[in-house]
């Protein structure tokens, strides 16, 4: 799916594919982490290996709020235990589909908010 660029100095999604994601200026395979000013491809490969130590790691190089959690074709949820952890950090969550997440991603990015995607 195509979305629209918000700014060319932001990490806005410009599409999104079953195993690749186009940044603005550079393409990535999933899964990967996107904030602001940092993006990176990661080992994270399902919703129940997210961890609070390797978010950690993740969220640390740029400031985060709210973590968008794209899960793919359909949309998956934390566990209970998850949510308190990443909730521990200061941190939100939202879990949709990779679709959504994206669109999400964009249009908090262009409100200028903390935000970051983490596409599975």
């Amino acid at each position: 799916m195509e979305f629209s660029q918000q700014e060319n100095n932001q990490n806005s999604v410009i599409f999104v594919a079953q195993d690749s994601v186009q940044l603005s200026h550079t393409r990535l395979q999933t899964p990967c982490f996107i904030s602001r000013n940092f993006f990176t491809e990661i080992s994270i490969h399902t919703i129940e290996d997210i961890k609070k130590t390797s978010l950690f790691a993740l969220t640390s190089q740029d400031d985060i709020d709210l973590l968008i959690i794209g899960t793919g074709a359909s949309p998956q949820f934390l566990s209970a235990k998850q949510r308190v952890d990443i909730q521990q950090m200061n941190i939100g969550t939202e879990s949709m589909n990779s679709e959504a997440a994206c669109r999400s991603f964009n249009l908090l990015l262009s409100d200028v908010r903390n935000v970051g995607l983490l596409l599975l």
